[in-house]
């Protein structure tokens, strides 16, 4: 069995009694952690306890149990800046702050220790890590700090490298159409328009989502499809600039709808065109990128 399989088993477990099994604490014992100065270290006071009572998950760790709900406490509260960095984090106050295991607290901080949240060496410990050092590619933290205190940079850095990225991928899923993936594009417009006229945001936004990842992932380009998942996370993002994204209405449907064409046609710079259109932002609202020029 897998060390996540088994964390993930010993979590279930130790949300009815808080407490780590017999041996366990022997079987994954921490690093050793050696005295740390507790000048500046983090305080506990008003952070929610019972992990059970988060209601948002992020994507990356919905339905994770305890595991994905502590990555997810720990990790809003140093994009915040309410654990800065440099702060040393304790892996015995964590597990008693929150009431959890050991195993949780271990497991959950190598979460995070890969998304460059924190790092963990001999002799010094787990520590915060600088925002230079945080991978802010990460679905899980851009979602973090779309709803922290750095929302309104978020936000723009997102539309920023959206603006970006999805006209170079509408144009080049233009040479590589494929039927399958123009009916499926279609079928996502279709969605999103039935969705419109009934009033449902949810559901046209997974088919907006689904519509964007889509036509980066057939691309052809590996690198941007890696990017995908980027898009999707600024896709649930709400609020901030407003682009055709964000705002279902006849004119966004139909710059979807243009693109879908363009596609079909294997008009690339067509494409490229309606994208740059759609992401612009709306007159109404700051501009956070530029609009098209006109020739």
């Amino acid at each position: 069995m897998s060390t996540l399989a088994h964390t993930m088993m010993t979590a279930a477990r130790s949300a009815d009694s808080g407490l780590a099994n017999p041996g366990e604490l022997d079987r994954y014992p921490y690093a050793e952690t050696p005295p740390v100065d507790r000048v500046g270290a983090p305080a506990w006071e008003g952070v929610e306890p019972e992990l059970g009572r988060v209601g948002r998950r992020t994507a990356g760790n919905r339905g994770r149990g305890l595991h994905g709900q502590l990555v997810q406490q720990l990790g809003q509260m140093i994009v915040s800046g309410d654990l800065g960095a440099d702060r040393p984090l304790v892996p015995e106050e964590i597990g008693q702050r929150f009431e959890v295991s050991r195993t949780v607290v271990r497991e959950s901080l190598r979460v995070l220790e890969a998304k460059g949240l924190v790092s963990a060496r001999p002799n010094v410990g787990t520590r915060v890590r600088p925002v230079s050092d945080w991978n802010l590619l990460d679905p899980d933290i851009i979602e973090w700090r779309a709803f922290g205190p750095q929302r309104d940079d978020q936000r723009r850095e997102l539309s920023e490298l959206r603006w970006t990225i999805e006209p170079l991928a509408a144009r080049l899923a233009a040479g590589h159409g494929r039927e399958e993936v123009q009916q499926r594009l279609s079928d996502m417009v279709g969605i999103m328009g039935h969705a419109m006229g009934q009033g449902d945001a949810l559901t046209f936004s997974r088919a907006d989502a689904e519509f964007h990842t889509l036509l980066i992932q057939v691309a052809g380009n590996r690198m941007l499809d890696h990017l995908s998942g980027i898009v999707s996370a600024a896709l649930h993002v709400s609020g901030g600039p407003v682009t055709g994204c964000d705002r279902p209405n006849d004119v966004s449907l139909a710059q979807h709808g243009r693109i879908v064409d363009a596609l079909a046609t294997g008009d690339g710079a067509a494409a490229e065109a309606a994208m740059r259109q759609l992401l612009t932002v709306h007159p109404e609202v700051e501009r956070v990128v530029p609009a098209p020029r006109e020739h």
